[in-house]
C-alpha cells in the first residue's frame, strides 16, 4: 500500500477525516473518540513548548481544537498559541502557560495531543503505528531535519531539542490521562 503524505494544521486534519479526504491521520484527541484509533499519539510529559496560554484577551487559537479545550477545561484566561508559531514565540523569550506543563502540576499525567486515527485500512495503519513505536527513539535524517526547521524558521539543533519533548507510545499514565481530559470536556460543555 502506497501513503501519500499531508501536512496540516490539527484543525484542517481533524476536518478532512471526518470528510474522507484522508484515511488517517493525527486526530486532535478531544475528537478521537469519534474514530478507531492506534496506540499512536503525540503525548508531553511536562513541558512541551508549542502549546501556551499568552497574556491578553481570550482567543482561541483557530489551528487547535484540543488546546482550545484543555485551556477550558483548565480555567485558564489568555490567548491560546499552538504549533510552530507557539515554538517560535518560546525560543525568541515569550513568556506564557505551558498547557502541558500545566496539565501535569494539576493531574500527574502526561497529556496526550493527538492520536493516529483512521477510517479504513485498518490492518495498515496499525502495522505502521507498531513498527513507529517499536523504532523509537526516532533517528531523523539530516536532510529532512534542515528542511523542516528552515520551514519553522528555527534551527536544526532547537527542533531536535524540541522532538526530545514529544512522546509517541499510548502507555498506561496516557491513556488514563486522556480519558480524564474526555470526561471533564465534557462537564465543561454543560
Amino acid at each position: 500500500m502506497a501513503f501519500n503524505y499531508k501536512r496540516d494544521v490539527p484543525s484542517a486534519i481533524n476536518k478532512a477525516l471526518r470528510k474522507g479526504n484522508i484515511n488517517a491521520g493525527f486526530i486532535s484527541s478531544i475528537e478521537s473518540p469519534r474514530y478507531k484509533c492506534t496506540n499512536l499519539g503525540i503525548i508531553a510529559h511536562k513541558m512541551v513548548y508549542s502549546v501556551f496560554v499568552i497574556e491578553g484577551e481570550n482567543k482561541k487559537d483557530t489551528e487547535s481544537a484540543t488546546s482550545n479545550q484543555l485551556a477550558k477545561v483548565l480555567n485558564l484566561q489568555g490567548e491560546v498559541l499552538i504549533g510552530d508559531k507557539a515554538l517560535k514565540y518560546y525560543l525568541e523569550g515569550g513568556k506564557g502557560i505551558d498547557l502541558s506543563q500545566e496539565w501535569y502540576n494539576r493531574t500527574k499525567l502526561p497529556f496526550v495531543f493527538a492520536k493516529l486515527c483512521f477510517n479504513c485500512y485498518e490492518t495498515n495503519v496499525q502495522n505502521l503505528a507498531k513498527k513507529f513505536i517499536q523504532q523509537t527513539p526516532i533517528k531523523v535524517p539530516q536532510y529532512i531535519l534542515k528542511r523542516e526547521a528552515k520551514k519553522r524558521g528555527i534551527s536544526p539543533k532547537q527542533l531536535l531539542w524540541y522532538l526530545e519533548h514529544i512522546e509517541y507510545k499510548m502507555d498506561y499514565k496516557a491513556k488514563q490521562s486522556l480519558k480524564l481530559f474526555l470526561k471533564l470536556s465534557k462537564k465543561t460543555k454543560k
